[in-house]
């Protein structure tokens, strides 16, 4: 069944200060949103609330179309935050390994194996290499990685191709564009163009906050 990322009233704050407001939006399957504006307008907190990773103030965050009982939307989401989230001492192996145990697969689909994932961000043939080892390109595409081996519909993706060259770049947006083509749905703050079709949520900040107020 296909699913929905419905997003309604959602307001966080950082401290005592209001970093966005109302924030409203539907997004169904095969369907991705492009989250825009300054540094410091939200767009992280935004993503992490979405996560499960900060409580909001206000408003609500839910899934459609979900054909089993779920605690929380996070439970159908990957979160690739600025951080990859990857031990530098263990092998790239050891730490997609980890990830694809401990995320496991939601249901409606499942991932692929460590190898394949690594060969599909074009790195093959190392994951037998300490993460550390990796140049910062290397470590990014291999943190993005994990969206491979453990299905989730979700993606919620915060500056996604920091550190990737136009190749990787070029990589990158087509596997997007299969994830989209295959029913899921992507939340993606960044800079920069995503590579595919997407709608557009401009972050204003506080003071676009305090107006809304």
């Amino acid at each position: 069944m296909p699913i929905s990322l419905v997003v309604e009233g959602l307001s966080a704050k950082r401290g005592e200060d209001l970093i966005f407001h109302d924030i409203s939006f539907v997004l169904s399957a095969g369907q991705a949103l492009v989250v825009t504006g300054p540094n410091g307008s939200g767009k992280s907190t935004l993503l992490r609330v979405l996560a499960g990773l900060l409580t909001a103030e206000s408003g609500k965050v839910r899934l459609e179309g979900v054909v089993s009982e779920i605690g929380h939307p996070r439970e159908l989401c990957h979160y690739l935050g600025h951080r990859n989230a990857m031990k530098r001492e263990l092998t790239v192996a050891e730490n997609l390994s980890f990830w694809k145990s401990f995320m496991g697969d939601s249901a409606g689909g499942s991932g692929i194996g460590i190898e394949a994932a690594t060969e599909a961000f074009g790195l093959g043939g190392i994951s037998h290499l300490p993460f550390g080892y990796l140049s910062a390109g290397q470590q990014r595409r291999m943190a993005m990685a994990k969206l491979l081996v453990a299905y989730r519909p979700v993606w919620l993706l915060d500056e996604p191709t920091a550190a990737l060259d136009a190749k990787a770049d070029r990589l990158f947006a087509g596997l997007v564009e299969r994830h989209l083509g295959a029913g899921g749905i992507v939340v993606a703050a960044t800079h920069q163009p995503l590579g595919v079709e997407a709608r557009e949520l401009r972050m204003t900040g506080f003071a676009g906050a305090g107006e809304l107020v």
